[in-house]
This record gives structure tokens, sequence and C-alpha cells, in this order.
């Protein structure tokens, strides 16, 4: 049977186009028949990646990520070690009851380091949660009680300075008894298990938004599995005030009456010393040098303390009340950004609570230094110098000289505040 001459050059035309669809790579080829492209491998809905890198990441920036990532691990377990065994092998340190709440608050960053940065970091870079769904649920529940555990312990040492700065001795003896001290710092532990473990194992923070968590639980593409903690506005909203807002209410209120304390303290000092150096002939531009390098080393700790605590965490409560509102539209990347920024905090708290101290930093050169003599601290009973102090967060402002006491002028050696432990402790 003879071909008619349109149909001849209809069979040539697909001869040529099967040889040249087979002459393509396997992941190019074209199905003749319905004329679809066959997807890569390695390709999902988050785009074309390298091969062998993970997805969403270079090699390169894998590298970087791996590194920052393990030195802040690192620094923080390393810190806050430090911290920790300090007081518990100088005896002066433990006499000082903020140092109770500064060794809990190592505790609770030293377990942040171990128990959550980890397994965060190890999702972030594989892009992916292997561990299952409920040791999800046991690490966001961690990570929420031990992130709000850090906040309240910080807040705690703020009320702790206040009383001991901006009060009488006797009323910090009355106000800080080891009772209240125990109460405390079991609240710093306890509160956060109500916006931790009991709603999140609950569910309590999934009701209205199940179906949005189970579509990106699974990455489209593929049969990976994401760590995925979403919450719902009313959880949104009340744990952001506990773990955040209030304390960071407190911790301005007690921050500033401490600040304007410190200030009219230097002043006063400066208006005695000046009368001190005018009776014995010399000039008192010294003396008001000292008052305002007194003030602006105050200023400086006090800033420091609340910029990283504001640095670090308000971005991510911020972002975690806004979220719900907008239908959950913020990138993820950002999310992650910001929840790292927070884990940050917990690096740099012994810096601040402990670090800027003499009597941790004698501590820690002791330590370091396999029990060098030269650090060793000289003895309280041993004073020759009368001396009282203010001392904020590791700023010590010592009072030498006379002070106004009950509006009279005392010698500094009569003050009831010289028998306090805590100003005996920082002025060395």
């Amino acid at each position: 049977m003879a071909i008619p001459g349109n149909s001849l050059g209809l069979t040539r035309s697909l001869q040529m186009k099967t040889r040249f669809i087979r002459s393509l790579a396997p992941e190019h080829r074209i199905d003749p028949l319905h004329h679809t492209r066959e997807l890569p491998q390695n390709f999902s809905s988050r785009g074309m990646t390298l091969s062998g890198s993970s997805e969403g990441f270079g090699v390169a920036e894998k590298i970087i990520l791996i590194t920052f990532i393990s030195t802040v691990i690192l620094m923080t377990i390393l810190g806050n070690l430090l911290v920790m065994v300090a007081v518990c092998r100088d005896r002066q340190l433990r006499k000082i009851k903020t140092n109770y709440f500064i060794v809990s608050l190592a505790f609770a960053d030293l377990l942040v380091s171990v128990l959550v940065m980890p397994f965060g970091a190890i999702e972030l870079v594989q892009d992916k949660w292997i561990y299952g769904e409920m040791f999800c649920l046991v690490r966001t529940s961690l990570d929420v009680l031990l992130t709000t555990a850090s906040i309240l312990h910080l807040c705690c040492i703020s009320l702790d300075r206040y009383y001991a700065i901006c009060c009488q001795p006797l009323v910090y003896r009355n106000k800080m008894t080891p009772l209240r001290i125990a109460l405390m710092l079991s609240g710093c532990w306890i509160i956060p298990t109500f916006i931790s473990f009991l709603p999140i194992m609950q569910g309590w923070n999934n009701i209205g938004i199940l179906d949005l968590i189970e579509k990106r639980k699974f990455s489209k593409g593929s049969n990976s599995t994401n760590c995925i903690f979403m919450v719902n506005k009313p959880y949104a909203i009340t744990c952001s005030v506990v773990a955040f807002y209030i304390p960071l209410f407190l911790m301005v209120l007690a921050y500033y009456r401490i600040y304007v304390t410190a200030r009219e303290h230097a002043r006063q000092i400066g208006v005695l010393q000046r009368a001190g150096a005018d009776h014995r002939h010399h000039h008192p531009d010294q003396h008001t040098t000292h008052r305002m390098k007194t003030e602006t080393k105050a200023a400086k700790t006090l800033c420091i303390i609340m910029g990283c605590f504001c640095l670090c965490w308000a971005p991510f409560f911020i972002t975690n009340v806004v979220d719900p509102f907008i239908n959950y539209s913020v990138p993820g990347q950002l999310w992650t950004a910001f929840l790292w920024l927070g884990y940050i905090n917990s690096g740099l708290n012994p810096f601040l609570y402990a670090f800027l101290n003499k009597s941790f930093r004698r501590a820690f050169l002791i330590i370091l230094c396999c029990g060098d003599e030269k650090y060793r601290r000289p003895s309280i009973l041993g004073q020759t110098v009368p001396c009282s102090t203010t001392t904020i967060n590791g700023s010590t402002h010592v009072l030498r000289y006379t002070v106004l006491y009950n509006g009279h002028h005392q010698d500094n050696d009569r003050l009831p505040i010289h028998n306090d432990p805590e100003s005996q402790e920082s002025c060395f």
C-alpha cells in the first residue's frame, strides 16, 4: 500500500523528533505523547539546588553558618560553666545574694545551649526535622521554657539590685530573705511551664490553625518534614506578655530608679569631696571630673544591659505578636534570624552580669590560672580604708570620705551599710 506524500513527510518528522528526544539527558527528556517535561530529581518547590548541598544553602553558606552557630554554642557553654564553677569555688561570691540569681541564670542559659541550640542548628543546616513529631513538641517546649526562665532571671536580678541600691540596708535585708530568694528562683522556673509544656503538649497553641500547620509541615515535592511551631492569637499574646513585656517593664523601671539613685549618690559625694578639698586647699576640679566619670560609667553600664536585652529579644517577641494578625506572612528566614538573635542573649549574659564584676573576674583568673596566689582576694577584715559602695551589675561606685546619712554628715565607717556583705564585697 502506498503512503501519501504528506504522510511520508509526517513520519520522517516524527522519526527525527524521536532521535532528538533520545539524545537529550534524562532530566530534560520530553514525553512525545503528552509533551510534558520530567522534573529533575533535585527539584523542589523551593527551587533548584546545587547537587551535594543542603536545600537552600550553598557549600560556602553552609560552612559559614556552621562556624557561626558552633561559635555561639561554644561561647554560651563555656561562659555559663565558668560562672557556675566560680561561685561554687569562691566562698566570698557565695555570700552575695545576687549571685544566687546569677548562678540560676547561668544554669538556664547552659541548658539552652545544650538542649535547644544544637537541635535547632541541625534542622537549620539540613533544612528538615529528623527526630519525629513527639520530640519536636518536647524540643519546642524546652525552647519556650528555658528562654523564658532566662528572661525572668534577668528581671529578678534587676529587682534585687533595686532593693540593694535604692533602699536602706535594713530594708534590703528584710526584703531579700533566703525564703524570698528561694520563692523568686522557684517562680523563674515554674511560671514558664504554664506557657511551655502545658499548652504545647495539650495543643492549645494550635487551636484554629491546624490546617495551616499541616500544610507547612511537609515540604512540597519531597518527603522531608519540618518542626513547625505556630501559635494562634491568644497564645501569642499571653506568651509574649508573660515572657517578655512584663519583665521588660519591670527591668526598665528598676534600672531607671537605680540610675537616678546612682546619680544622686555621685552628686552628694561630689559636694562633700569638694568641701573636703577646699578645707585642705586642694583644687576641686578633679573631684568634679571623678563624679562625672562615675555618672557616665553608671549610665553606660545600664545602657549596655538594657540595650543588649532589647536588641536580642524585642525583634522576636514583636514579630511573635504581629504575625498571627497578618495571616502568618512573616518569612521563615526572618523568624530564624530573630530566634537565634534571642539565643545569642544566653551567651552574652555571663559577660554582662559576671565578667563586668571585679570579684567574678578575680575568681575566673584563679580558675583559669590554676589557683595562682597573686589573684587571691585580700581579706575583708584586713581592710584599712573604710568604704561603702553602689554596685550596678558590675559597675562599682566607691563612696569614700564622708556621706550624707539622714541629713547629717557621718564618717563612712559608722554607716550601717559598711556591715552589709553586699557592700563589703563590692569594695574590692
